[in-house]
């Protein structure tokens, strides 16, 4: 799997919400509301109005750019800042506060440590969150779980053991895989997976365009400095140990 995700959305009134609805109904996105948007999510940076693209394509946009759409009655934005592991203590306060008389939904989630966080809060008041990874197991778990969660907690959806192919190999130390549950959420809240097999009534990602922004905490380290700064430690470490295997099995150093 290479899912990557972070996203977050608002929707208007109360009740359940429905993403999903909404963004099958959505045109081009107002371009004052979503730039008005951004910046009221990045207070004091430098927010400069890129080319914008879809959904599909920016579902968790390269560090320093934020990809969002803003329609009546719903926001969306694409930012990796929202990608934290305890959603409902480490997000921006900014990012909380847009959420204020809304429903906020988040999902985030990443396929090189098999992490996924989601999240839903009505007003302010955390719904449900979830976090977990098989490195931390279980970082947050508030709320109850939503119906599409129950076949994983009810051992239906455990890892099967061909993922671990060696006797000696622990077995997975999660009873599911983060990530599979991570597109049944996705589908469940947005309306759409990123891989896997779409279904008829899935919201087409690739279809809801948003528009595209540049965005620079003045206070961060400048790019080119930190780029340098970068190379200067790359450069500075010592050379790569390369390891063989000897003829009795075992995993020997090969001289440089």
């Amino acid at each position: 799997m290479g899912a990557k995700t972070g996203l977050v959305a608002y929707l208007d009134g109360s009740g359940d919400g429905d993403v999903p609805g909404l963004l099958k109904g959505a045109g081009e996105p107002d371009r004052e509301r979503t730039a008005a948007l951004v910046r009221r999510l990045h207070p004091g940076w430098e927010v400069e109005e890129i080319e914008g693209s879809t959904l599909s394509e920016q579902v968790r946009p390269p560090e320093g750019l934020v990809y969002a759409g803003s329609w009546p009655g719903l926001d969306v934005v694409c930012d990796r800042r929202v990608m934290v592991d305890n959603p409902t203590r480490e997000l921006p306060a900014e990012v909380v506060a847009e959420g204020a008389g809304r429903r906020m939904v988040l999902h985030a989630m990443h396929s090189v440590v098999d992490w996924l966080a989601f999240a839903v809060w009505q007003d302010g008041q955390v719904v449900r969150a979830l976090s977990l990874s098989p490195d931390d197991g279980i970082i947050e778990n508030t709320g109850a779980p939503f119906p599409f969660e129950h076949p994983y907690w009810a051992g239906e959806r455990s890892v099967e053991e061909s993922l671990w192919p060696d006797d000696d190999e622990e077995p997975y130390p999660l009873p599911f895989h983060p990530l599979e549950l991570g597109e049944d959420a996705l589908r469940g809240l947005f309306g759409f997976i990123v891989e896997g097999r779409p279904e008829p009534g899935d919201v087409n990602p690739g279809e809801v365009r948003l528009r595209g922004f540049r965005v620079r905490d003045p206070q961060a380290p400048d790019p080119a400095e930190a780029e340098t700064a970068l190379r200067a430690r790359v450069a500075a470490m010592p050379p790569p140990r390369v390891y063989v295997m000897g003829p009795d099995g075992k995993l020997v150093e090969r001289p440089r």
